[in-house]
């Protein structure tokens, strides 16, 4: 885990921490070819310099979002941003996490991909890069 998301993660409360722990060492192990950093002040995993997938702490809890995540077509990814092609889920507890979920949205990340990596090139529009 890149030293920077594990000090975010280490910030939190106790049981956002486990979520978040959770969360970055089963993102790291199915994007092997992402780079991760803090971006933003939240952790992001990037492939070709193009955001994929990040967690951030939110009033409803914490908050994994997959930038391209509105075509993957996944209930669990139930919380869909109105101007991009934004997905989320939200959780409260470790215990929330379906594993088999999140690995199979990891995989069809790799997939499904918007170009956000230009958008501000493009004037706000995205365009479809997988």
């Amino acid at each position: 885990m890149h030293p920077d998301i594990q000090s975010y993660n280490n910030k939190q409360t106790a049981a956002d921490g486990e979520i978040c722990d959770l969360l970055a060492g089963i993102i790291d192990q199915e994007l092997t070819k992402a780079e991760s950093k803090i971006w933003h002040a939240h952790p992001v995993w990037f492939l070709d310099s193009n955001p994929i997938v990040g967690y951030s702490k939110q009033k409803k809890g914490m908050r994994l979002m997959f930038w391209s995540g509105a075509d993957f077509d996944e209930e669990g990814l139930n919380v869909v941003g109105e101007k991009f092609k934004d997905a989320s889920a939200f959780y409260k507890h470790v215990s929330e996490i379906n594993t088999k979920d999140l690995k199979r949205w990891l995989a069809k990340s790799k997939k499904i991909q918007w170009d956000y990596k230009n958008i501000v090139k493009r004037k706000g529009k995205l365009e479809r890069l997988k």
